[in-house]
């Protein structure tokens, strides 16, 4: 390796070299050869070919299969505060750019790896940050790291009050790690005693949950998708599955749909989308049922056509490779079921959000379940996770929403 680094230099495999040449930033544990030193769980190395050539730096974690998570490829970076600042200012630009003033009020403004901060999450609700930290390296920085996010969106005249962490995942103990929630303290700053705030996304209010909500507390990543239902609703009779806390089915109901019945398995989730309904004025045309969706299409198929409009956002059928078959049976059996129950010329709203259910074994699920149902679809709309989860080209990881519009003919 020339030049000389600072860091522990770590040797890779050729086939590890080749990942991340290819723009991949993860260095897995079989493509370690050799560690050149003393090295601490969390400490930052050089990552380095067969031949030495230096290939990037990043976080280091014997614990974790994920070995080492590049943070930069630039020979001459210096982790000081100034490059972390920089960091969070080029997120913060691109979500005002991409997103604008008012929908970057609630958005993703960290992305893990996309926006090269590995296994860190900072979602941004009003006036509320709300931070996930899935990687050791990260962890050990984080008090720095919420800091400068603070300083960057007040600096841009933006009125946030704290962070609050949502690590109460399971995956931090692959890092070793410990699962936690709560505000993190900073210096000098109070710290907030509530546990929900209330947002207003396409027009439509809703109080987030951001202490014992799913994830950090709301789905941002469906944001433009809610709106693309919204466009084409109006007059028809809905039928949102999964509903959640009522988000498609309230984009729905705003864009003038006759009738929505939003679904959800949760009794919790089912209030919430209730309350939803209620505070927008849209429970006049809404109501909402607790039950499997699984068990509910099939009963729906021996009643009249009930809708001519059905939405399907169901939760990641699978989080790891080996259970994709049986996840991708899940989802044709409810878009089967769905194209099965509408009428000609209805509509269907349908997505995964598991990126090992890739573009291409959804597409062919889809058409497979259109042949057994005996339908064709005709396709409206292609579309991804919102701007604020951008894709980085060469990581997968980072494309994980599939949606489609389509009309049955």
């Amino acid at each position: 390796m020339k030049g000389n680094r600072p860091y522990t230099p770590v040797t890779i495999t050729a086939k590890g070299q080749a990942a991340l040449v290819g723009g991949h930033p993860w260095v897995y544990e079989g493509e370690v050869t050799a560690v050149g030193g003393a090295v601490a769980d969390g400490d930052l190395v050089d990552v380095v070919g067969p031949k030495g050539a230096y290939l990037g730096t990043g976080f280091y974690n014997s614990h974790s299969r994920i070995r080492v998570r590049l943070l930069s490829r630039n020979a001459n970076d210096k982790f000081d505060e100034a490059f972390w600042r920089r960091r969070i200012q080029y997120a913060w630009d691109y979500r005002k750019t991409v997103m604008g003033p008012a929908d970057s009020r609630c958005c993703r403004v960290i992305f893990g790896e996309a926006d090269q901060f590995p296994g860190l999450t900072v979602d941004r609700f009003e006036s509320v940050l709300v931070a996930q930290v899935l990687s050791l390296g990260m962890e050990r920085i984080k008090g720095l790291l919420f800091r400068l996010l603070l300083e960057v969106l007040r600096a841009d005249g933006q009125e946030i009050v704290g962070v609050y962490q949502r690590n109460d995942v399971a995956i931090r103990e692959l890092e070793g790690m410990e699962q936690n929630k709560g505000w993190f303290p900073l210096p000098g700053e109070a710290v907030p005693d509530y546990s929900s705030v209330d947002i207003t996304e396409n027009g439509i209010v809703y109080t987030v949950d951001f202490e014992n909500g799913q994830k950090t507390g709301f789905f941002l990543d469906q944001k433009y998708n809610r709106r693309a239902v919204a466009r084409i609703a109006a007059g028809h009779t809905v039928l949102d599955c999964f509903t959640h806390t009522g988000s498609f089915a309230l984009n729905a109901a705003r864009g003038g749909a006759k009738h929505v019945t939003a679904v959800d398995v949760s009794e919790y989730a089912v209030e919430c989308a209730r309350e939803n309904a209620r505070r927008n004025g849209l429970d006049g045309v809404m109501d909402c049922v607790c039950e499997n969706v699984f068990d509910l299409l099939p009963r729906l198929a021996e009643q009249p056509v009930q809708y001519d409009f059905i939405i399907l956002d169901p939760p990641a059928f699978t989080k790891s490779r080996k259970a994709t078959e049986n996840a991708m049976r899940g989802y044709k059996e409810i878009n089967y079921r769905a194209m099965k129950l509408l009428p000609r010329g209805g509509y269907l709203a349908t997505c995964s959000c598991s990126h090992f259910a890739t573009e291409e074994l959804f597409i062919k699920m889809l058409r497979s379940a259109a042949k057994d149902a005996g339908v064709q679809l005709r396709q409206i709309e292609a579309r991804q996770q919102c701007a604020d989860h951008p894709i980085l080209w060469g990581v997968d990881e980072t494309n994980y929403l599939k949606f489609f519009i389509f009309q049955v003919v």
